[in-house]
């Protein structure tokens, strides 16, 4: 196993997951004092996996026809583009 890699994706994820919409639905549903934590908690984390699954085949995919290099510029125009209008949807 890749730990450097490992460590990187964990951390990015986990920095983006922070405050994100999929937190605060978590959040809200750990609320309800009559649901097990457990339930929201493995539910969550489920939904979380599996995202994280299709994300893991469809970057599979892609790569065998755009390269490496060309998937970094996209990435990185699309995180800029989404800040970008973040900062004027605020």
């Amino acid at each position: 196993m890749e730990y450097k890699i490992l460590f990187t994706v964990f951390i990015a994820v986990f920095i983006a997951e922070l405050g994100d919409k999929t937190q605060l639905a978590t959040m809200l549903f750990a609320a309800d004092k009559e649901v097990s934590k457990l339930t929201i908690f493995l539910g969550a984390s489920l939904a979380l996996m599996v995202a994280s699954g299709i994300g893991v085949l469809v970057g599979g995919v892609i790569s065998q026809f755009v390269s490496e290099r060309h998937l970094h510029y996209i990435a990185g125009i699309g995180f800029i583009g989404i800040g970008i209008w973040t900062l004027f949807k605020a």
